[in-house]
């Protein structure tokens, strides 16, 4: 586009805010993909460009938002999410007044155990790698974790992270959606994108019976990342789907699905991440916390690993789990070293990633959506957001 690129491909001066190249839309940025990336991205985008939002799919959210287990975790994951995901706890209260949703956030604590020799090893870890962090797991003698999750066999080691909560994803997801078009921001759905060519200084987008002109893309269409940077002729990020199955089980008593005061049990996540539960509404939600790669597509649930998930759960807790409601897979997806990429390469200026965000899409939004706003505007980054540009910058990939 012929402005200078920084090496987090950020551009500098942008080249959104004039006309672009005559067609059916005419647009700042358009943002492929509608799921909690690609809205919350077009959301803080549509405060300052005007932003077209373009989703495969008839309905949305579909694929991996739909189908989260919808936790906010602090202290989960990398490093760079875990920076994201502190920024985003504030940002959800805000939210919630600013997008006129319910409570986004509602407080459960997270029980992580230890079950064997390797899960011990993987507490000690945990807990010394984030010590001094904020929301980092305090650990806790086993007695009391069995004493908040009566269910729970006595384990080898516990920790609690008791900042922890349920996210209403599809809450937010709607709340995203509602405010990119109160900003002005277009939605286009049922539209795949088929082509993406160069179009003198901007981008022209064949999606469905959609043709779209834009000064600028953000690629955040999750698993597809990559295939659509190639419909663009842009090299991928490596970006690697992985299949994470969840099944649903009843539970003959529900009164066992309560702690002490009637309160919920918190989630159960063994450390070294082989399972975890979650009681839901005289249920609990079960996973083998599988991570199995797969191709873009939608993913369905293994019965091995329902089975897996089953008996991994039934060896930690005394629960009787003999059936499964319903189940259902949803695709995370990383590159190597597992934190989120945000940017463009030098040589594609104006096509941005916004992708690998893994197991933490939800947690991490609000944080994140405004850094990546930062990056593709190229202002500067949110003063709450403090977070090393170069540990979520594309050109990283290449070294």
């Amino acid at each position: 586009m012929g402005e200078k690129v920084d090496r987090v491909g950020r551009t500098s001066p942008p080249n959104y805010g004039g006309p672009v190249t005559s067609g059916r839309n005419s647009t700042d940025i358009a943002v492929v993909g509608g799921g909690i990336a690609g809205v919350s991205i077009a959301y803080e985008l549509a405060a300052t460009r005007r932003v077209t939002l373009i989703e495969a799919e008839p309905d949305l959210p579909l694929h991996s938002t739909a189908r989260s287990a919808a936790t906010y975790v602090p202290g989960h994951g990398s490093g760079p999410f875990r920076a994201l995901i502190t920024a985003s706890g504030p940002r959800f209260v805000a939210l919630a007044d600013e997008l006129g949703t319910p409570p986004l956030l509602t407080p459960r604590g997270v029980l992580w155990v230890a079950v064997d020799d390797d899960g011990e090893a993987a507490m000690d870890a945990v807990l010394a790698e984030q010590a001094g962090e904020p929301g980092a797991p305090v650990p806790l003698p086993v007695a009391e974790a069995v004493e908040r999750c009566p269910v729970l066999r006595t384990p080898r080691a516990a920790a609690l992270t008791e900042a922890a909560a349920d996210a209403d994803a599809i809450a937010l997801h709607a709340g995203y959606l509602r405010g990119l078009r109160r900003r002005g921001g277009t939605v286009l759905r049922g539209a795949p994108v088929e082509t993406i060519t160069r179009d003198g200084a901007g981008w022209r987008i064949a999606a469905g019976t959609h043709h779209v002109t834009a000064a600028g893309i953000v690629d955040a269409a999750g698993a597809w990342t990559d295939v659509v940077a190639a419909r663009a002729g842009v090299p991928g990020i490596g970006l690697v789907p992985h299949r994470r199955t969840i099944a649903v089980c009843p539970v003959p008593d529900p009164s066992v699905l309560h702690g002490p005061s009637a309160t919920p049990l918190p989630m159960v996540v063994d450390v070294g991440e082989r399972f975890y539960l979650k009681a839901e509404a005289g249920a609990v939600l079960v996973s083998p916390a599988d991570e199995t790669p797969a191709e873009p597509g939608d993913a369905r649930p293994d019965e091995l690993d329902v089975a897996l998930a089953l008996d991994r759960v039934r060896a930690a807790t005394t629960l009787p789990l003999h059936s499964v409601r319903t189940a259902w897979a949803g695709l995370r997806s990383f590159v190597p070293d597992r934190a989120p990429v945000v940017g463009a390469w030098p040589e594609h200026p104006g096509f941005h990633f916004f992708a690998g965000q893994g197991g933490s899409g939800i947690e991490s939004a609000p944080a994140l959506a405004a850094l990546g706003a930062a990056v593709v505007t190229g202002t500067a980054p949110p003063p709450d957001v403090t977070l090393d540009l170069d540990v979520v910058s594309v050109t990283r990939l290449s070294a």
